[in-house]
């Protein structure tokens, strides 16, 4: 049922379609109205100008020719970063200069007078009265200081008064007392090997160290951030050069299609075509003079030294060939060149001999505080008999201050002194704990230089393969803008001989554009990755024959 239901559908339809059909032969046909010829004088507009070359902030015909070593050196020269870590270098410096002080001998000298009354109450006192009066006028000169070796420190004083006194019973009123004291401590256990004073020193070293690779490690990123900058400005350039001869090569493919359209050999509607384009590629050279203008101030950036520089206001141009020599090395040299020179690697090794002269310093302090104090000392006495003393002085202690000196220096009256002296903390928790965080701050840095050089090692393998790549996709990139142009040259043949499109010219025309760009990007690609590759491998400026100096 349902087949003979499609069925008379089917033949329904059929004659339905006949029936219309004898109808229409039977009406009378309506003429054609006449077409207009689709031409409008309106299409040939007049030829805009050319973009207005000017940019933001510099004056045309003051161009800078600039090779990228002047870029470089301007940049290490001016940079404010360099000059802030030529600074820390110097700090270092002077910090070591301060450490050594601390073996300066130290001059000390005290002189005062002496007024002093003392009660008594016996006739021993010399006195009749009920009290004693002395003066005494004193000054010594003492020299003081530590030695650098062995831990070992030294005093030596040199005093003398004159003393007087209203006692009868001295033999010598007035008197010069004096004496030359030697003291020398010497550490056999703690501080022997090492002490506070030695330990600052060394790491005074190791700072000045450390700064002095910082200061390479800015000058690397300097360097290499002017290499980018320098790239980048000179593709800028480049690409505006190809934008502009591309809307060059438009208007004059603008001023072709009129004088074809005026013979006839053109549709007119091509004009609007070519003007579509030439307003397409305008917009492409303003936004090309917008990347040069980011470009040249990103580069000034780096090698101006401040906002006030004349050069500020003049165009830069690169002046640099831009076929490098490419490096060739495979990845295990050039990861033994990144581990060699890389100066974060030196910083971490500067930072654990550091750490274990740290360790060295705490683990003596939790040493016992043992040491031989020895001295020695020479007296000297002189001076005027007492005519009220009942007793006789000496000859020899007759005279004045430079007799009892010439006691002193003389050896006359010789004192000797040596002993042992011991010390040291129950429980001594300070240096333990000060021991187990230097331990402990050894395993950290050992774990971030483990890090650290899993870092160098991805950004090597990363540098190398970015060379390689962009190697070849420059190649890649060469070859396919010399397609491109005999592409475009043989459209624009066949349009002239009238067996092709405007259409396809304009799109041989884009396809050129495009690919002499990509050129231009592929070798600016591979510039940039020279710069990164001789970066990560730490040679970035031995290539550019870069010395950092403090």
């Amino acid at each position: 049922m349902l087949f003979l239901k499609v069925t008379d559908i089917f033949f329904a339809s059929i004659f339905a379609t006949l029936i219309f059909a004898v109808g229409a032969f039977s009406q009378t046909p309506t003429p054609t109205p006449v077409e207009m010829t689709p031409t409008q004088p309106t299409f040939a507009k007049p030829l805009p100008p050319m973009p207005d070359a000017t940019r933001i902030g510099v004056r045309l015909g003051e161009d800078l020719p600039l090779t990228l070593e002047q870029a470089i050196e301007m940049a290490l020269k001016n940079n404010n970063d360099i000059d802030a870590s030529r600074n820390d270098a110097r700090i270092a410096e002077f910090a070591l200069r301060a450490a050594r002080g601390i073996y300066d001998p130290l001059v000390n000298s005290q002189t005062y007078f002496e007024n002093r009354t003392t009660p008594t109450a016996s006739i021993i006192g010399g006195t009749t009265t009920d009290s004693i009066t002395q003066r005494q006028f004193f000054g010594d000169v003492g020299l003081t200081g530590f030695v650098p070796k062995y831990g070992g420190s030294y005093d030596v004083v040199l005093g003398a008064s004159r003393l007087t006194s209203t006692s009868r019973n001295p033999t010598l009123n007035p008197q010069f007392p004096s004496s030359l004291t030697a003291t020398f401590v010497q550490p056999l256990v703690r501080n022997r090997s090492i002490d506070s004073n030695r330990r600052t020193i060394e790491i005074a070293k190791k700072n000045i160290n450390i700064s002095d690779s910082q200061l390479k490690q800015r000058a690397m990123d300097i360097v290499a951030g002017v290499e980018q900058a320098y790239w980048d400005l000179s593709f800028a350039l480049r690409n505006l050069q190809v934008q502009t001869e591309t809307l060059i090569q438009a208007r004059e493919q603008l001023e072709s299609n009129k004088r074809l359209a005026d013979r006839g050999v053109l549709a007119p509607i091509e004009i609007v075509a070519a003007q579509a384009q030439v307003s397409t590629f305008e917009q492409a050279v303003y936004l090309a003079q917008e990347a040069v203008t980011r470009a040249e101030n990103v580069l000034k950036t780096f090698l101006l030294p401040d906002r006030g520089a004349a050069e500020w206001s003049r165009p830069l141009t690169p002046v640099t060939a831009t076929e490098l020599d490419i490096p060739r090395i495979g990845l295990e040299v050039a990861m033994g060149e990144a581990f060699k020179n890389r100066p974060e690697i030196e910083q971490f090794a500067l930072g654990e001999d550091i750490n274990r002269i740290d360790q060295k310093f705490f683990r003596n302090q939790t040493k016992p505080q043992i040491d031989i104090v020895s001295s020695f000392t020479s007296a000297g006495l002189a001076g005027t008999r007492n005519p009220t003393s009942t007793g006789t002085p000496p000859p020899s202690l007759i005279g004045g201050l430079t007799d009892s000196l010439g006691s002193v220096f003389g050896l006359n009256f010789p004192t000797y002194r040596a002993g042992v002296q011991i010390s040291f903390p129950l429980r001594n928790r300070t240096a333990q704990a000060n021991l187990g965080r230097a331990i402990v701050e050894g395993n950290r840095l050992a774990n971030l230089r483990a890090q650290t050089e899993q870092v160098i090692e991805a950004e090597v393998r990363n540098a190398l393969q970015t060379l390689r790549s962009a190697e070849s996709r420059l190649r890649a990139a060469t070859e396919a803008r010399a397609a491109a142009e005999e592409l475009y040259a043989s459209e624009q043949r066949q349009f002239r001989s009238g067996t092709t499109t405007f259409y396809l010219v304009q799109l041989r025309q884009i396809d050129l554009t495009t690919a002499r760009g990509r050129e231009l990007q592929a070798r600016t690609d591979l510039n940039k990755a020279i710069s990164e590759f001789n970066r990560a491998i730490g040679k970035t400026l031995d290539v550019n024959n870069v010395t950092v100096s403090k």
